[in-house]
């Protein structure tokens, strides 16, 4: 059996963070993450800024000591429960570790994180062409959202502001 470690990453560890740069940067750079690498902006300046904030929770998972997976969630707050939630913002498995169930592990953990904040619900936004990600949340309980079949599904809307 492989060594398989899931930890909440430290930041201020540089192991995590070496980890959490690479293994976005892998994200970042495959057709589902964009196609393009992170700007330099973003590569000199993610780690600090993740640092000076309290609402985010990163789950890195390591394979014999290498960087295989991570998930990026991001506390926000339900008015409707009046509780807090997770939205999973990045969820990663590197190309080499693809196909062992990392998936699942990464969830498990941000669930256990989600119930110790006492949180009413885990959200996250994934493309509808990525149908091996949509067919691996569905196993994990995830559905799209709605309150009245009536008017439909809750769409994840954007406006980029530069």
């Amino acid at each position: 059996m492989k060594d398989v470690q899931t930890v909440i990453a430290d930041l201020n560890n540089e192991q995590h963070a070496t980890a959490y740069l690479k293994l976005m940067s892998h994200y970042a750079c495959d057709p589902m993450g964009g196609g393009e690498d992170l700007s330099p902006y973003a590569k000199q300046n993610l780690v600090k800024t993740l640092l000076t904030r309290s609402d985010v929770f990163i789950v890195l998972v390591f394979i014999e000591n290498k960087p295989a997976a991570l998930l990026t969630a991001i506390e926000g707050f339900s008015t409707f429960a009046c509780k807090p939630l997770l939205n999973i913002h990045d969820v990663v498995v590197h190309s080499d570790f693809r196909g062992q169930k990392l998936t699942k592990v990464l969830f498990e953990k941000i669930e256990e994180v989600a119930k110790q904040r006492d949180c009413c619900k885990i959200t996250l936004e994934v493309l509808s062409g990525n149908k091996i990600a949509c067919e691996a949340y569905a196993k994990l309980g995830f559905s799209d959202y709605q309150l009245d079949p009536a008017f439909g599904s809750a769409l994840f809307w954007t406006k980029k502001l530069q």
